[in-house]
């Protein structure tokens, strides 16, 4: 299987694809100036105390407040807070002067720990979704390649998909010897079989963001106040998904490209190659055939095999997915077969819209109904071994007797919307439109005054592949002609994702025209 990860970089967005085989997997499509991910710690302020949820709101600078329950305070919070407490007047907080406190008891009320105006230090365990605010935690935990660092915590597990008990008892003993006091560790999966300097090096470098965070805390009395940032959303993949059976990863930006390259570099020296620079002007979506992916894969109706197809509905507690066999043969097939081959390939689109979507919180997929309990069990079957590639945490219930199954996955973002609809390729939304027949003129207008008013002499004019087909016909051709008339270096090049009559000027250093001062057509 060739694993492939496309990154989008524009100036206001960037958009994440990963590719198996050619067909797209994942995708996430988030703004650049995004400032809440799961992992930002902040120095924050209680807001409020709600005895009622046994929670407290905290404000961490986003327009909703923050929700931290009592549970997630962790069974060390009063050894944390009597850390800080004590040293908030000190030079420098040290992890050595740490004297664990009795736990809290699961039973007891957030009111007994924490009052309005308090400073705390908190954790993004989950986005911000719709109209509520991101959930947190004080349990902090930094994560690397290897290992997770925890703070307050003097234990060392070891990930349970690491089966040989001999390589369980070499990586703890190798973390337990060489950590500092008061910090613990988990060891993820990935460090199956890395030398003993790899992890120890993995290790110094996350107690030293630590130390930096406790540096950045010291004295520090204006709250909200953010103390560490979580990785890009790029780079956080490569660190948690990146792995041998990376083919390759594309970038069509080359700060974003010299930063994976230089992660790559640094967490496994010899699959640095993989990481390419894509430096064309065609869309690289367009190029690795991922825009009409992307445009059939996100709508509410999704086809997937003869005729066949999903319908997909979300709301604020749930999603649910309808599978419809569509029109199909079935001379050859009873109804219960039929219904079992839908269901069996109904599952594997389920499996992958799940991630595509990123998908959390219940989801109830409502199969064609099917009487055997084999089959019924053979697509249950099929659903967990589909699933089992997905990285999230998640569970899978049997069908029951109405046919219906449910999966349970982890929401720690909004789910991915695309919407896929295109306003009217004519009158823009507006409801009026100019003739169409004049649009090529509009065109030759704009590059006229591209050309001879703003002085570029080479220019690539984006257009909807219609247009783009229209203007190549013929010899000569459309574009043959305004060449020679304008005498400039112009190339006219398709955007599958443009609407009909949209266009799009860009100069030799990719960057947009602007033309709204051209001579529009009346």
């Amino acid at each position: 299987m060739e694993n492939k990860l496309i990154l989008d970089v524009q100036d206001s967005q960037i958009s994440i694809a990963l590719a198996e085989d050619g067909k797209l997997v994942e995708f996430s499509r988030e703004s650049r100036e995004a400032t809440f991910s799961v992992g930002n710690i902040y120095l924050a302020r209680v807001k409020k105390i709600m005895p009622g949820l046994n929670s407290a709101f905290i404000e961490v600078g986003y327009e909703k407040e923050g929700f931290l329950h009592y549970l997630d305070l962790g069974l060390n919070f009063s050894t944390i807070k009597e850390f800080f407490s004590k040293q908030k007047n000190s030079h420098s907080l040290n992890m050595k002067d740490v004297k664990f406190l009795e736990e809290l008891p699961k039973d007891d009320v957030v009111s007994s720990y924490l009052k309005v105006g308090d400073n705390i230090l908190v954790q993004v365990v989950k986005e911000p979704i719709s109209t509520k605010g991101p959930r947190l935690t004080t349990e902090i935990s930094i994560a690397g390649r290897n290992l997770v660092f925890i703070p307050f915590s003097n234990k060392v597990s070891v990930s349970t998909k690491i089966k040989a008990q001999s390589e369980r008892n070499r990586l703890r003993k190798i973390i337990m010897g060489a950590k500092v006091p008061s910090c613990g560790a988990i060891i993820r999966t990935v460090a199956e079989g890395k030398s003993d300097k790899e992890l120890l090096s993995e290790l110094k470098s996350l107690e030293q963001v630590w130390k930096t965070i406790l540096d950045k805390v010291q004295g520090k009395k204006e709250t909200p106040y953010l103390v560490y940032e979580e990785m890009s959303r790029a780079e956080a993949i490569l660190r948690d998904r990146f792995n041998s059976n990376f083919d390759q990863i594309v970038v069509n930006d080359r700060a974003v490209y010299e930063d994976l390259h230089s992660y790559i570099s640094q967490i496994e020296p010899e699959k640095a190659s993989i990481v390419k620079f894509y430096d064309d002007t065609l869309p690289i979506f367009d190029v690795y055939n991922l825009t009409k992916q992307i445009k059939s894969s996100f709508g509410k109706i999704v086809p997937f095999k003869k005729g066949a197809y999903l319908v997909i509905e979300h709301t604020e507690a749930l999603h649910v997915i309808d599978v419809n066999s569509g029109v199909r043969n079935r001379d050859q097939n009873d109804q219960e077969d039929n219904a079992f081959e839908v269901n069996m390939a109904a599952v594997e689109e389920v499996a992958r819209q799940v991630r595509l979507r990123d998908l959390g919180g219940i989801i109830i997929i409502d199969l064609i109904d099917m009487r055997t309990a084999e089959h019924k069990q053979a697509v249950y079957e099929r659903m967990c071994e589909v699933m089992s590639n997905d990285t999230t945490k998640h569970n899978v219930l049997p069908l029951s007797k109405f046919g219906l199954m449910q999966i349970t996955r982890q929401r720690v973002r909004p789910a991915t919307v695309i919407d896929t609809k295109e306003k009217c390729p004519t009158c823009g939304g507006h409801g009026s439109i100019r003739y169409s027949l004049l649009f090529i003129d509009l065109l030759k207008n704009k590059i006229d005054w591209v050309g001879k008013q703003l002085k570029y002499r080479k220019f690539t004019l984006f257009v909807h592949p219609f247009v783009y087909a229209y203007m190549k016909q013929g010899f000569p051709s459309l574009v043959f002609r305004l060449r020679l008339k304008y005498g400039f270096l112009l190339r006219i090049l398709p955007n599958q994702s443009f609407s009909l009559l949209e266009y799009k000027f860009i100069n030799r250093r990719g960057e947009e025209i602007d033309v709204c001062d051209g001579r529009e057509m009346a």
